[in-house]
């Protein structure tokens, strides 16, 4: 009850009159009434904080109440953990929906707020969509977009329109994109790109973690640094410290090396690459290539390592020139390169093959070592020795020559009768390759022959026995033309009914022809071909990432959880936010 002198109480020059207390008293009265009798079940009703100037427009907004900010405060709503600040709102009671117009700020807890120019938002179903200049900040990151929809039942956010994402790390931008709040990822696809200072990656599909900076990779995929190229249409990528793997079509470019297998891990930290099955390492410069199923390459110390049915495979005279050992390491720079192959070693060519326990090939000198009870066979001739050495031509690359050191022996099965064997030894042997082929062949010291001598009708005339000094082999068609012997020879050509079988072998023959590398097939044995590959892990079954991702997050040996080697604690984002008064 108000004292009255006949006239209308008065508060003020811009107080409102009773008339219009009673009506807004009695609007939010109904409003309230209405609300309570049309609040969804679960308590989803959207709730007034603040509406500040009201009005209503049922021409053009049909059942709406339309609240805009005053001089002091915009207009605010709640609704189940978020608070909404626009600066017009047409709300819809009875459908629990919104449209918020102007320096729209949508805020979820501590963590997200969403800023717009325009937004719908649906009280019932929790979505929200947020159009003109929409930016979404967690505290680690920002994404701006045209369009964002908000599903907060679900806790993702979704554009389709293209949008970008800024953290500490990197910029990455993609057409469709989606923010999953719980294990903060985002997923995005179609002309995904991430900027780095330091790389650069495309794919078709990635997921990302905005916490530990972890991509994951679907689909065709590159990521070019400085110094290295990756491809893989599966694969992980820890972008702090530029550190992966490839499960899928994998691809590296790495230090004048293309490396491709099933399974392929990187690390540029540690100047480091290795691969796992149906691997093959190119040497871009020197033209060769190295299969295997598993590899390592260490860019500082210019090296490969490589096992498990490893072959080195380089180009001589136009041919092929194959080389296995159950272990293979090429190390050293360009020109200076040192192939070597250990135990069991082989090698194969189509003039040329053998086989040791290991091989030495240093490119600086030329000369090719077969080391520990060595073999080879130039075509149909078998020459043993305490130890071999190829020698090529610096210049062509050409092979040039021979040695063969200790207890040199020659061995080649007559093609006429083919029973008997043609024999030379000596202490050393010398050979000259000219055009690839062995042409001349000098034994020396303490040197015998036994040598089956035929007219030009192929009639053996008998059987060359010989001792001397020194002796010259003359190879045509990698056959004997012609023997030259020097110093002192003592020997005779033997009717063959004169010379016994059993003295038609010099002391220590032994025919290896059974040995003999026939093939580029046949350098491996049946342990190289019955080798169990590795299971690759996520080839054949797909991988729950948001649990390996868990996992990582986990193992402390993990390098996201230790002290990266480029950078100190990583910086929060500049995040802008647009000034608000309640």
């Amino acid at each position: 009850m108000y004292a009255t002198s006949g006239k209308n109480p008065t508060f003020g020059q811009n107080s409102l009159n009773l008339k219009s207390i009673s009506f807004f008293i009695l609007f939010f009265a109904v409003i309230g009434l209405s609300a309570q009798k049309q609040q969804p079940e679960g308590g989803r009703q959207i709730n007034i904080v603040y509406g500040a100037n009201f009005t209503k427009d049922e021409a053009q907004f049909p059942g709406a109440s339309i609240f805009s900010k005053d001089d002091e405060r915009q207009v605010q709503f709640e609704h189940q953990g978020a608070d909404l600040w626009c600066d017009i709102a047409i709300f819809y009671t009875e459908e629990n929906r919104l449209k918020a117009i102007g320096n729209i700020r949508l805020q979820q807890g501590d963590s997200i707020e969403m800023n717009s120019g325009k937004m719908d938002y649906d009280g019932n179903t929790k979505l929200a969509k947020a159009w003109e200049k929409v930016d979404l900040t967690n505290g680690q990151m920002r994404l701006t977009t045209d369009t964002l929809y908000f599903n907060r039942e679900k806790q993702e956010a979704y554009y389709n329109s293209g949008g970008k994402v800024v953290d500490s790390a990197n910029v990455l931008t993609s057409k469709v994109g989606t923010y999953f709040m719980t294990p903060k990822k985002y997923q995005f696809q179609r002309n995904v790109h991430i900027d780095n200072p330091d790389y650069i990656i495309d794919s078709e599909q990635l997921d990302y973690y905005t916490t530990s900076k972890n991509a994951y990779m679907y689909g065709p995929s590159t990521i070019t640094g400085e110094e290295y190229k990756i491809y893989c249409e599966r694969g992980f990528y820890d972008t702090k410290i530029e550190q992966g793997y490839g499960i899928k079509n994998t691809r590296i470019d790495y230090d004048n090396k293309i490396i491709e297998g099933d399974s392929l891990y990187f690390d540029k930290v540690t100047e480091f690459a290795s691969a796992t099955n149906n691997i093959q390492i190119t040497d871009t410069i020197n033209n060769g290539v190295i299969r295997a199923h598993y590899a390592e390459v260490h860019k500082a110390k210019d090296s490969v390592f490589a096992t498990k049915r490893a072959v080195s495979i380089s180009l001589v005279e136009k041919d092929s020139l194959y080389m296995h050992g159950d272990t293979l390491m090429v190390t050293g720079k360009e020109e200076e390169r040192i192939l070597r192959a250990f135990r069991n070693a082989k090698f194969y060519k189509t003039d040329l093959s053998g086989k040791c326990d290991s091989i030495h090939f240093e490119e600086k000198t030329g000369i090719t070592q077969l080391i520990t009870d060595p073999i080879l066979w130039n075509v149909d001739n078998q020459i043993t020795g305490d130890s071999i050495h190829l020698i090529s031509d610096l210049e062509t690359d050409k092979l040039d020559s021979l040695k063969v050191i200790e207890n040199a022996f020659i061995i080649s099965l007559d093609t006429i009768s083919r029973t008997g064997y043609n024999q030379a030894k000596g202490k050393n042997l010398f050979g000259k390759f000219i055009e690839n082929e062995l042409k001349i062949i000098d034994l020396v010291q303490n040197t015998e022959v036994i040598y089956y001598v035929y007219n030009d009708d192929e009639e053996l005339v008998g059987i060359d026995k010989t001792i001397c000094s020194k002796i010259r082999l003359l190879m045509a068609n990698n056959d004997i033309e012609d023997i030259t012997f020097f110093v002192n020879p003592d020997g005779d050509i033997f009717p063959e009914t004169d010379l016994p079988v059993e003295s038609r072998k010099l002391k220590g023959f032994v025919w290896r022809g059974d040995e003999r590398i026939m093939s580029k097939e046949e350098i491996f044995d049946e342990d190289d071909n019955n080798i169990e590959l590795v299971k690759i892990r996520g080839i054949d079954n797909p991988i729950d990432i948001d649990a390996e991702e868990n996992e990582r997050q986990n193992n402390t040996n993990d390098p996201i959880n230790a002290p990266n080697t480029k950078a100190t604690k990583p910086k929060k984002p500049v995040l802008k936010k647009k000034a608000q008064t309640r």
